[in-house]
């Protein structure tokens, strides 16, 4: 088969093909032909060196992909050949709260599935929702599972309740699509017009120009009549976690999902906001197989679809890693193995 494996950490280049055996299942795992993998922010700190979590040398990237299961092992009993089955991003943990001994992830300290077929224990993959197509199947690990998990995981979000979810990334966009299925309010904020309007065909009820709206927090409570948002998505950490404070209702969830980049090394809120909140701060990590299998349960439900933004064949792989770079894509970008 042929797989792309991390040669060189540091640059897109690095990214190099390789022909090399299949990965023969043992007793309890499946073998998967690949059809489709996306791309993660994770995917560039890995290339980049800078993920918490160190990846073992010359390992084949990517945790999100999507395939039907070609071989069994003897013992496997949740699929069989023909499912159609996604990974999961944390193959060890299933369900209730992970631990230390749960942390293994595809693309990083195990192989990932930018390869053309996978190896995969039978507990680490899940079966996809039959109306979706591979391509947006394998948008669902990583972005999906976050979100659906930053809505559900915490204290019960009600209908009618406001939920505040920033730019147009695809994380964002998921939570967008999730909570408006959860009967939520949603406002959203972006930087342009064009984004401002696919948000909205999306579901956000409003959108809030952060460029015309440095203290956009404020235009949050205005636009919930000073009440403030019940759950704030927060994907920008330190440079936007002063204005989701301001932005957040009296007892609001704050679900903290980036807490440091290259210009701040850390969250920083002022005390004379945060003096002034009953918020909680929740910090979130995609998610388990349990958290995995109900969201796909309420994307069967409503027939909610990812958003792909480009689709790159398999002989593409450094476009792709370069476009998702670029930081232009609204939605997933994918790309598409078989």
């Amino acid at each position: 088969m042929r797989a792309y494996h991390l040669e060189t950490p540091g640059t897109v280049d690095g990214i190099a093909p390789r022909e090399t055996d299949r990965p023969e299942p043992g007793p309890r795992d499946i073998q998967v032909r690949v059809r489709a993998v996306s791309l993660n922010k994770r995917d560039l700190l890995i290339l980049n060196g800078t993920y918490p979590l160190k990846a073992v040398p010359d390992v084949i990237p990517l945790s999100d992909g999507a395939g039907d299961v070609v071989a069994v092992g003897a013992e496997v009993t949740r699929f069989a050949v023909g499912d159609r089955v996604a990974s999961t991003y944390f193959p060890k943990w299933i369900d209730g709260r992970i631990t230390p001994a749960q942390i293994d992830q595809p693309g990083a300290t195990l192989p990932g599935m930018l390869a053309e077929y996978a190896r995969l224990d039978e507990n680490a993959a899940v079966r996809v929702p039959a109306h979706l197509g591979w391509e947006e199947a394998a948008c669902l690990p990583c972005a999906g599972v976050t979100a659906w998990h930053a809505l559900t995981g915490g204290e019960a979000l009600t209908p009618g309740q406001t939920v505040l979810t920033l730019g147009t990334g695809a994380l964002s966009l998921f939570v967008v699509q999730f909570a408006k299925t959860l009967g939520a309010e949603v406002i959203a904020t972006t930087s342009g017009a064009t984004k401002a309007d696919r948000l909205k065909a999306l579901g956000a009820d409003h959108v809030v120009n952060y460029s015309e709206n440095p203290e956009w927090g404020t235009a949050v409570r205005e636009l919930t009549g000073g009440c403030g948002a019940d759950l704030v998505v927060e994907t920008n950490g330190p440079d936007t976690i002063e204005q989701s404070m301001r932005a957040a209702a009296l007892y609001g969830q704050i679900v903290l999902l980036t807490t440091g980049n290259p210009r701040r090394p850390g969250i920083e809120i002022s005390n004379v906001v945060y003096a002034a909140s009953l918020a909680t701060i929740r910090r979130v990590f995609v998610g388990s197989r349990a958290h995995f299998e109900s969201m796909n349960r309420a994307l069967t439900l409503h027939g909610t679809r990812p958003v792909v933004d480009r689709t790159f064949g398999f002989d593409e792989v450094r476009e792709a890693f370069r476009y998702y770079e670029s930081g232009v894509a609204f939605g997933k970008v994918v790309i598409r193995v078989a």
